[in-house]
């Protein structure tokens, strides 16, 4: 028995629904790892579907084409390293998040996930034990199972010598901290190597942060991959006297809080625009912080010649034109009232023109007040206070990387209003507060009833809005 195991990991960005690209990129990762001489190449949870592919693993005949599709590549990928992936799997009757070992051929091994999160499609299942690869035991809690200590545990007294985690975790604040912080708590309860080993890209508004890590027993960081890059990794595991330990490999480094908020709006961006179809994308020309921010995001993510800025302007004799249409209908309508809705018709007609994904620009703090925003395909500020909004255009302006594109927007300053308005809104929508919260809290009185009514109001009015990257909570 071999006391060295070579495994190599694949940080990768399928896609939703499909099939064949995804086990086209599982196939470049098996050959990959058969080329650096590995004894398994581990792909992310539900990689073969794609994360969010919810009709394609409920519907009965899709569920028949993932089996084929293991199967073909279990057929493709026999004479070399065994291949492990998640995927849905139906059995008994029931639909599983699976993680499946292709060898010999064949589809020759499986996990089912215990415990899915809250709201998962999935149905539990019993907790599943190790499985051998080249004389390895691997047990692999899968995403929420890992995030407790029932699936880990009990593979661990079933014999496994190494927990392999694939997770298929977004990017939302704080959430890096608390997975390694899992991870950590799963070392010390089992006293075996752990690897998390998590997707990247974006799906709709998910964004998939990467940075797959591995610790040894005590919580020793082994392994550190990039965040949001795809990437591979070959990792070698030593068997000594006290069981198997993860050699140190590379360790790409971190970042910070921002840079990981604005990569994040990046990676969305150009994963919405590409797994659309599109290519190109029209912003419109407007003062303020958001669309500066949005256009910064574009131009970083798609290249500054696929962006495109315009400016429309409305000319008087138009709205007097369209004025006296309405008023002999019997709608009297301000200019004011007029202006948004008549900019986003012709933005639409000038992108639908050219083929181009139209961005809205509108922060979350404008929109929870009710101001009107032009309709477009992605919000790339959608997620952000208008603070944050302001905090991100001055990091972009005083920041350079080497995966930005375009130039840096020129962000105006913040004000004491602004800042006060975000705080009375965190407390009022994130907090569950209401005015007097405010007021306890120091804001004026005035301040906090109106921003209430504002937000009130909007509730009553509110519409389908664009799609845009999440960076919290849904309570946050």
């Amino acid at each position: 028995m071999s006391d060295r195991f070579r495994l190599t990991l694949g940080q990768l960005n399928p896609t939703a629904g499909d099939l064949t690209g995804n086990v086209a990129l599982a196939r470049d990762a098996w050959q990959a790892g058969r080329d650096a001489g590995a004894q398994m190449v581990a792909l992310p949870e539900l990689f073969l579907t794609g994360h969010d592919a919810q009709g394609l693993s409920q519907n009965p005949s899709s569920q028949r084409e993932v089996v084929a599709q293991l199967e073909a590549l279990a057929a493709d990928c026999a004479d070399g390293p065994a291949l492990a992936l998640g995927a849905p799997w139906g059995e008994g009757g029931k639909l599983h998040n699976a993680y499946l070992i292709l060898q010999n051929g064949k589809i020759a091994q499986r996990v089912l996930q215990h415990a899915p999160a809250a709201r998962a499609l999935f149905d539990p299942a019993p907790i599943s034990g190790p499985y051998a690869v080249a004389g390895l035991r691997i047990g692999s809690p899968i995403g929420a199972d890992g995030e407790t200590g029932d699936v880990a545990e009990t593979q661990a007294e079933t014999g496994a010598e190494l927990l392999l985690i694939p997770n298929a975790a977004p990017h939302l604040r704080g959430a890096m901290e608390r997975r390694l912080n899992h991870m950590v708590a799963r070392v010390i309860e089992t006293e075996l190597p752990v690897i998390h080993l998590n997707m990247t890209g974006g799906e709709g508004e998910t964004v998939f942060d990467g940075a797959t890590f591995a610790l040894n027993p005590g919580g020793k960081l082994t392994l550190q991959m990039p965040a949001f890059d795809t990437a591979f990794a070959h990792v070698d595991l030593e068997r000594g006297p006290e069981g198997w330990r993860i050699v140190e490999s590379a360790f790409a480094p971190q970042p910070e809080a921002l840079e990981r908020d604005y990569r994040a709006l990046v990676e969305g961006l150009r994963d919405y625009v590409a797994k659309t179809g599109a290519s190109k994308v029209l912003v419109e020309q407007a003062e303020g912080n958001d669309t500066a921010l949005a256009a910064a995001i574009a131009r970083d993510a798609l290249g500054a010649e696929n962006v495109r800025q315009i400016d429309v302007p409305l000319s008087d004799n138009l709205h007097a034109a369209l004025r006296d249409e309405l008023a002999a209908l019997g709608a009297e309508v301000s200019t004011e009232t007029l202006t948004p809705p008549l900019r986003a018709l012709m933005l639409r007609a000038l992108a639908d023109d050219a083929g181009e994904m139209l961005l809205t620009a509108q922060n979350k703090s404008a929109a929870a007040m009710g101001t009107v925003a032009m309709s477009g395909d992605f919000n790339p500020v959608k997620d952000l206070y208008q603070t944050e909004v302001q905090a991100l255009c001055d990091w972009r302006s005083n920041t350079v990387r080497a995966w930005m594109q375009g130039p840096a927007p020129s962000p105006t300053p913040d004000t004491e209003e602004a800042r006060a308005e975000d705080a009375i809104l965190r407390i009022l929508l994130k907090g569950g507060g209401n005015v007097d919260d405010c007021v306890a809290a120091g804001y004026a009185p005035q301040s906090a009833q109106r921003i209430a009514e504002r937000i009130a109001a909007a509730k009553t009015r509110k519409g389908p809005t664009a799609p845009g990257p999440r960076l919290k909570a849904e309570t946050a």
